[in-house]
């Protein structure tokens, strides 16, 4: 009921001075779509992030989400799209009941009869709009389907991110075992193991990480795609048929490929010839220390 109220002035980004899309709000109560304050504080070179309007600084690189500003843009949205469906010719000031089938376009009986449509093809809007809802209809249906592909898929990387903890602390234990066994001639060797097994562990933890992100940003878009989709499924038949082209386009969603390397979940190379490879390290150094004794009683 509030956005009734409020001008699309009101509703705008002082940014880009579009109605907001997912705004945020900052610490000094200014509010900004999310892509836009980010916009502008990355082409920024200063080493503090200020309010565009006001610049007062921000504690908060990552703002919060205005919510309540976000539902009213929303609604506002919704309230002008419907207004601009009204069902009404706006030459004739009759109902559209009929779509013209040369001009892909809905029609009242007036425009039937004008020389503008003169020798065109005609058909009634609730049936033209069932037809395309009908092709929609396969484009929704394999979205759907898509979305819960990634949503499997994303399960599945969440899996794969607890094996690697898992294996990884399973193969830190072995490796501080068989350490146990050189003592402290191999307390150097064994501190250096440890950390090359974590880095690699860390190394994947992250690789895991933008895998993930990049499913859930697939994940929000296909949700948001099917949602808008199945509003304009809702919707009256002239709106909808109004729309229709651009609601098919895009349904026609292809999912973007992962463009991040496979990650295993083993970490098998820190247990390779382990001892035999320590022991020959330490084999090398104790021949060192050895060449210098010997140099060294030489000299004196």
């Amino acid at each position: 009921m509030a956005s009734s109220s409020l001008s699309e002035g009101d509703l705008s980004c002082p940014v880009c001075c579009e109605i907001f899309v997912n705004p945020v709000i900052l610490s000094c109560s200014h509010s900004f779509c999310s892509s836009c304050i980010q916009r502008v504080w990355k082409n920024k070179t200063l080493k503090v992030i200020k309010c565009p309007v006001c610049r007062t600084i921000s504690s908060n690189d990552r703002p919060p989400v205005n919510l309540a500003l976000k539902n009213m843009c929303e609604s506002f949205q919704q309230q002008r799209r419907q207004k601009s469906g009204s069902g009404v010719c706006r030459d004739h000031k009759e109902e559209l009941k009929l779509f013209c089938l040369d001009d892909q376009q809905p029609v009242c009986v007036v425009c039937r009869d004008s020389r503008k449509h003169a020798n065109h093809r005609f058909c009634p809007v609730n049936e033209v709009a069932a037809d395309n809802k009908e092709i929609l209809k396969a484009s929704l249906e394999r979205l759907q389907k898509e979305l819960r592909i990634s949503v499997n898929r994303e399960q599945n990387l969440c899996k794969t991110a607890e094996d690697i903890k898992f294996h990884a602390q399973s193969i830190e234990t072995q490796i501080k075992e068989e350490f146990k066994e050189l003592h402290q001639l191999l307390h150097y060797e064994e501190a250096a193991r440890i950390t090359a097994l974590r880095e690699e562990k860390e190394k994947k933890r992250q690789m895991m990480k933008k895998k993930m992100m990049h499913r859930s940003k697939q994940i929000s878009s296909l949700r948001i795609t099917i949602r808008d989709i199945e509003e304009q499924m809702k919707a009256e038949d002239v709106s909808f048929l109004q729309n229709f082209k651009a609601t098919l386009q895009r349904a026609q969603y292809i999912p973007h490929p992962d463009p991040n390397p496979s990650v295993t979940t083993t970490f098998t190379d820190h247990l390779t010839n382990l001892k035999l490879n320590v022991l020959q390290k330490i084999q090398n150094n104790v021949g060192k220390s050895s060449g210098n004794i010997v140099r060294t009683r030489k000299q004196i």
